[in-house]
């Protein structure tokens, strides 16, 4: 399903692990699969320069298990205009269970170069994790933002790896963190909009969660610009 929405390396364009195009009926399609890799100011100009002129942008991070959180602030500084509060997280302060530091706020400063002022529809599923989770989390409630799929799958911030002494490896978010609204996000978010690929939609390889987005940013674009 992906393939066919992306369509071929000729019909799509790529930075810094980012895939983007414009479909059809003018709406930007973004497909961010994971946040391993920081993304350049340059990378993200040439992103908006080149979708900026669609009527509504979906921003698919489905499936995506995360990587750096300074990636996904990063990106998400793209749809914000002012210094706002994308979310709060507390650090360990000594070994007991409920030994933390008081919640600190994480802020996200405005993208320096062109950013997103049109609607924006972000994608998600049960296999959104992490530093993925984190970026719903700091787009979800803000000016023309919608989450459109599944609740993610959670997880919060700076993972602790370890290994037992069985030789099973051991990985957990060693830092809770919350939403601006101190609602912790650790078990997921749900969306705004919860959508279900189905199986009549599969058969014909038409993703479901992406046609849901594509109709309601043609909706608001003709709600707010008469499109």
């Amino acid at each position: 399903l992906e393939r066919k929405y992306l369509g071929t390396s000729q019909e799509y364009e790529s930075a810094a692990g980012l895939k983007y195009r414009i479909l059809e009926d003018n709406i930007g399609y973004l497909r961010c699969a994971s946040f391993e890799v920081l993304f350049g100011s340059g990378n993200l100009q040439e992103v908006m320069r080149k979708l900026g002129t669609c009527n509504g942008l979906i921003v698919d991070v489905r499936s995506n298990s995360g990587g750096l959180l300074t990636a996904a602030s990063k990106l998400a500084s793209l749809f914000v205009n002012e210094t706002t509060i994308g979310a709060y997280m507390c650090h360990k302060t000594g070994s007991g269970h409920n030994d933390f530091s008081a919640p600190e706020p994480i802020e996200l400063k405005p993208f320096e170069g062109l950013r997103w002022q049109k609607p924006v529809a972000v994608l998600t599923n049960r296999r959104t994790f992490s530093a993925a989770n984190s970026f719903v989390m700091y787009l979800k409630g803000l000016p023309r933002v919608t989450v459109v799929g599944d609740r993610t799958g959670g997880g919060a911030g700076m993972p602790f790896s370890s290994e037992l002494p069985c030789g099973w490896s051991l990985r957990f978010s060693a830092c809770p963190m919350y939403d601006r609204h101190m609602q912790c996000t650790e078990m997921g978010i749900d969306p705004d909009v919860k959508v279900d690929i189905t199986a009549e939609d599969y058969a014909r390889s038409v993703d479901t969660i992406i046609e849901t987005a594509r109709a309601l940013l043609a909706a608001q674009a003709r709600s707010n610009y008469g499109l």
